[in-house]
Formats: C-alpha cells, structure tokens, sequence
C-alpha cells in the first residue's frame, strides 16, 4: 500500500494529536506533532523572562535555539537545547507563550522548514494550525478536527486534572477561547479549513468514532476513491 501524508488541523483541544497518534499507530507511519515545536519555543521565552509580545528578543534568543524531535519506541519527544522537554512543554503557562510565539513569522518559517523536512519521506501524520494550508498543502488527506470551546475546554480539564495539576474550568476555557482568537487573526499562516479538508465535528463523537472516520478516509484515498 503506497505511503501519503496526513494533514490534520484544528484548533486547540480538538483531540488531533490524540487522533495522529492512534493512527500512526495503526497505520504504521510517523506522527508529527508540531504544535510542541512551538510549545519549546514558548517554554524557552518563559524560562528567560521574556515577554512573548517581544518580537526582537525572541527572534534574537530563536537563532541559539536547537529544537529537536526524535521518535523512541514510537512516541515522539521533544528536546530543547539538549533537554527532554516532552512533559514540560505540556504546562498550562505554557500554552498561551506558545500562542504568543506561533504568530512571529520568523518562528515560523524556521519550523515551517523542519516540519516539512521531516515530511519528505512521506508515510508522516502532521498536526497543527497550518498542516494543510501551509506547511503540507499537497498532503493526499487533510482533516480539519473541530469541536466547541465548551467541550474542548473540558477535555483538557479533565487531562490536566489526571495528571496531577490544579486547574479551573472557566480559566481553561478563557484561554482556549483567547488561542482560537490568536489563531485566527494572525497575519501569517492563520488557522483555517483548507479548501481541500474534510471538517469533522468530535463534539459528540468518541475517541474511537473519530479514528473509525479518519480511517475511512485514509482507505479511500489510498485506493484513489477520494
């Protein structure tokens, strides 16, 4: 069965990365998650007490910055100037720096490069903001997951909960609410539905009726169906 790539793109708490990984799983391919790429980006402006409106020092502090993804036993890790940073990065402050940082255009265009290098090969599921529109825009399968902010918020309560932080539904929500607005206004590479992009809406749907979707999807294309 020849190889493509997936393009899912959605915004924040939609369950893509969940998705990518089950299906890289399933299909044997390479999961890709870029919104840690950011994560890292935003994890090092916090950690230097940078201001994440500070377009001149972040850039400055980005060329000394060596992010790397590696794949260990199928789960992708992130490293931050040598650091395993894979945990990290998953903190709530975290979120709305790597928000903040993702509309510097020179951010990027830098990991803009790396993703797309990663994706040469093919056989690779990449999720994001502009998997679709922009950095894959020739992806075989592109997937917009979707959900409302309600229900998104609630899902990474309940993950932030299990893992051990104490977290507040309504801030959740704010933010997420604050990041789909951050999203879709910036002037590079906004979050949007690719023309070509299949919408599917997890609000009522399991874990596993989503994968059964994207599943679907994934045969028809590599059967030329699509």
């Amino acid at each position: 069965m020849k190889k493509i790539n997936i393009a899912i793109d959605g915004p924040a708490g939609a369950g893509k990365s969940t998705i990518s990984k089950l299906l890289a799983s399933q299909l044997g391919y390479i999961h890709i998650d870029t919104g840690a790429m950011y994560r890292a980006v935003g994890l090092k402006v916090l950690k230097n007490n940078i201001s994440p409106h500070d377009r001149k020092k972040i850039v400055e502090i980005l060329n000394s910055t060596d992010i790397q993804i590696k794949l260990v036993d199928g789960r992708q890790l992130v490293f931050l100037d040598g650091e395993d940073v894979t945990e990290k990065i998953r903190q709530p402050e975290v979120s709305m720096y790597a928000s903040d940082v993702s509309k510097i255009r020179e951010v990027r265009e830098r990991l803009v490069k790396m993703q797309q290098e990663l994706a040469r090969q093919k056989g690779v599921i990449m999720d994001g903001r502009d998997i679709g529109t922009h950095v894959l825009p020739n992806a075989e399968l592109k997937i917009f997951l979707t959900a409302t902010a309600e229900e998104r918020a609630k899902r990474r309560f309940l993950e932030l909960k299990q893992k051990g932080y104490d977290v507040d539904y309504y801030q959740l929500l704010d933010e997420i609410k604050k990041r789909d607005q951050n999203d879709m206004t910036r002037e590079f590479a906004p979050l949007r539905v690719a023309e070509d992009a299949i919408v599917i809406d997890s609000t009522s749907l399991s874990i596993e009726e989503v994968l059964q979707k994207v599943l679907e999807l994934f045969y028809k294309v590599v059967k030329n169906e699509v």
